[in-house]
């Protein structure tokens, strides 16, 4: 039997600006563990902590861009595309030219215990 999701949970977010998170599915808002599904909006600006989740990430940007840095590498992701940052590479997300509006699927489900974000 299909399971109807009325709204989405939200979700405090780190970085140095309030940054909005939208569980749809995942560990908070459906206790699902294998999978999480989050609408995200960061604000022009913003940064998080880097980190080296036990978890990959698939991400779709739906407006604005994202900038993505890893070890050896800086690049934007804009509206249409999309970033597949895998579990145990370092990474680290901003919004430093405009906002940006995005889709984030992480497996298994993110948890602040395996995400492993720096000091």
């Amino acid at each position: 039997m299909p399971k109807k999701i009325f709204s989405p949970q939200i979700i405090n977010a780190a970085g140095n600006k309030p940054k909005l998170i939208e569980e749809y599915f995942g560990r908070v808002n459906t206790h699902t563990e294998s999978v999480s599904i989050a609408k995200m909006k960061s604000p022009q600006g913003w940064v998080e902590p880097g980190q080296t989740p036990e978890f990959d990430e698939y991400t779709v940007v739906l407006s604005g861009s994202l900038t993505i840095k890893t070890k050896d590498k800086l690049f934007t992701i804009k509206a249409g595309e999309a970033v597949l940052a895998f579990k145990g590479e370092w990474i680290q997300y901003s919004s430093p030219d405009e906002d940006a509006e995005y889709i984030a699927v992480c497996l298994p489900a993110f948890s602040p215990s395996i995400v492993h974000r720096d000091d």
